[in-house]
């Protein structure tokens, strides 16, 4: 699951933030072959605690293999990676994620903060494409602009094709509606004074804190039909969960036999009232379940309920359809029932 990648590149990239960039050998290249938008798992050990957090790539196919990690406060392993240099080892796993064009003609990009990273990529591509891009992005001020050089590059490269504007909250600007933070509202006025075509795009794409995805999918409606609208969260550091329902509580007081099918081969262990979801009841029993950012956002612990009943913690990156069709984040599940069968296998 895990390849050892040593690191060949190691650069600031705005206040509190690098850019990290890997040596892929021959061998691993086909593994690590991605498409615009997707991400990469990184695993360290950070003061004996096994930590892994994912990290969206910022380069196009063919330019290298490079992610964007900003230092969050209080953040474990975004801390950890600041210091890391040129010359170390870290386990990195193949890119994964959904957050991926379709070959769309006319996009519009809405980041903020290290939300930028994987519209780095996503912009590279679809320009060196023929497509017309506009990238709206939010900071604080203008030392806080992750991959601003990447950025200008692309802009002189496709000066009629590239619209790049920097809405920043703590450094005025001469225009006025650059001013503040990146909101619907702020996209609505863009798109009224003709910065940005919402309504002939093709493809949005949003990334950055939920808040902000939210408060824009919002004003999009009735303007961009919902097909056409693609997010992605950043993943939080640690912090509150959920707490479970009565339901669960009281299936995890009684234990519960969970059974998965991984690879085609079936384990089974307990899950009992310290578990707070089946990866860490899994771990527990010495078994290791694939999963990257345990936050419900990356969907690589995605697997199907094929027996019992489970609950969600939360749950930010499977789709309606998903759902219905009976699939769960195992990284977020609690059993409801007394037996519960997952999937792995099942696509």
């Amino acid at each position: 699951m895990f390849h050892q990648l040593t690191i060949s590149e190691v650069r600031p990239e705005g206040d509190g933030a690098v850019a990290v960039s890997f040596d892929v050998p021959e061998t691993a290249r086909e593994a690590f072959a991605f498409a615009p938008g997707q991400y990469l798992t990184l695993r360290a050990d950070v003061d004996g605690a096994d930590l892994r957090r994912s990290y969206s790539i910022a380069t196009a196919p063919g330019r290298g293999l490079t992610v964007g990690i900003k230092r969050v406060e209080g953040g474990v392993f975004s801390t950890f990676a600041q210091s890391l240099k040129v010359g170390d080892a870290i386990q990195v796993m193949p890119p994964e994620g959904r957050f991926t064009c379709k070959g769309e003609g006319r996009v519009v990009l809405v980041a903020a903060g290290s939300g930028v990273t994987p519209m780095v990529a996503i912009a590279a591509e679809r320009l060196a494409a023929g497509a017309e891009v506009t990238l709206v992005y939010g900071n604080r001020n203008s030392g806080s602009i992750m991959f601003r050089e990447a950025l200008e590059q692309l802009k002189d490269r496709y000066l009629e094709r590239f619209t790049l504007i920097h809405v920043l909250s703590r450094e005025p600007q001469d225009v006025d509606l650059l001013n503040g933070r990146v909101s619907g509202a702020k996209l609505l006025e863009l798109a009224k004074a003709g910065a940005i075509d919402l309504a002939g795009a093709e493809g949005v794409f949003l990334c950055g804190p939920g808040e902000m995805i939210e408060d824009v999918a919002q004003a999009l409606e009735g303007l961009v039909p919902p097909e056409r609208v693609h997010f992605e969260r950043f993943y939080t550091e640690d912090g509150p969960r959920p707490a479970r329902s009565a339901a669960a509580e009281k299936a995890a007081e009684a234990g519960v036999q969970v059974e998965v099918v991984l690879d085609g081969a079936r384990r089974s262990f307990a899950f009992e009232a310290q578990d707070d979801n089946v990866v860490d009841a899994a771990a527990r029993a010495g078994l290791e379940l694939p999963y990257s950012c345990k936050g419900g956002m990356c969907c690589t612990c995605r697997c199907k309920v094929a027996g019992g009943a489970a609950e969600m913690a939360v749950n930010y990156s499977l789709e309606p359809w998903e759902l219905e069709a009976g699939f769960i984040l195992a990284c977020q599940a609690r059993p409801v029932s007394d037996s519960l069968v997952l999937d792995f296998d099942e696509s």
